[in-house]
């Protein structure tokens, strides 16, 4: 009898090995998710509107696929204006920005970088409005270039900075009846730039801007053809380790 009792008990432990062991491995596949189209991306970078309980920026790390070509990145989300307290997305920034000058929000990011991402790391910035300014503003920054590899910068609903200063492959992307992405100083003094230079697809928004600028960019119907660099007909995909995503805070005086 006892030795019965021994042989159940051994099969019962093994099988609570299995059972954990196959649980475990479930929790961490399902931690991994793959991005292939820029609406995706931008659900991902709406995150940051929480009203401060997280704050505006995100860094994830994962891999970038492009057909045969594999490279470990790490993605840096920035979300746009929020009237938070005490948090730098609000309409100060937009002016600053909008006028290619450097605000808290873009100073946080540079340093929220520098201090969370191995130096020689590929990066990745998405953004949405104002935190597509500050994409650009950052994948134009001296110290970041010479760290940093930034290979992509998706822009959704953002206006042109930086032009001819920004590293790696910037993409903005605009609904026709988006007024954002003319909403900066480059209108007036990189004119063909700003207007060439943005993807434009119609939502069929018609007059209502506001609309276009915050649900447009997660239509798939609309904005499904581009992958998640934002290349139109593009194949690039991005597997994220959502483990690794943490948010940041961004402050307007850090106390």
């Amino acid at each position: 009898m006892k030795k019965i009792f021994r042989v159940l008990s051994s099969l019962l432990a093994v099988l609570l090995l299995v059972t954990t062991l196959s649980c475990f491995c479930f929790v961490s596949a399902a931690n991994n998710r793959t991005f292939t189209t820029a609406p995706e991306i931008y659900t991902y970078v709406r995150d940051g509107y929480n009203q401060g309980t997280l704050g505006p920026i995100s860094i994830t790390k994962g891999t970038l696929k492009n057909g045969s070509s594999s490279k470990t990145v790490y993605l840096i989300t920035l979300s746009g204006t929020e009237i938070v307290l005490n948090q730098s997305t609000e309409v100060v920034t937009d002016l600053l920005s909008g006028f290619n000058l450097k605000s808290a929000y873009y100073y946080n990011v540079v340093n929220t970088v520098l201090a969370n991402i191995p130096v020689g790391s590929n990066l990745i910035i998405a953004g949405h409005s104002l935190g597509g300014m500050i994409a650009q503003q950052v994948a134009a920054n001296s110290t970041l270039k010479a760290k940093y590899n930034i290979i992509n910068t998706v822009c959704f609903g953002s206006p042109l900075l930086s032009a001819g200063s920004r590293e790696g492959v910037v993409k903005r992307l605009g609904d026709v009846s988006d007024p954002v992405p003319y909403l900066s100083g480059s209108l007036f003094n990189n004119t063909l730039w700003a207007i060439l230079g943005l993807n434009r697809e119609n939502g069929g928004y018609g007059l209502l801007g506001i609309h276009a600028h915050n649900l447009s960019y997660a239509r798939e119907d609309v904005w499904g053809a581009y992958d998640v660099t934002g290349t139109k007909y593009g194949s690039a995909k991005l597997i994220l380790d959502l483990d690794t995503r943490v948010f940041y805070q961004s402050p307007i005086i850090d106390w």
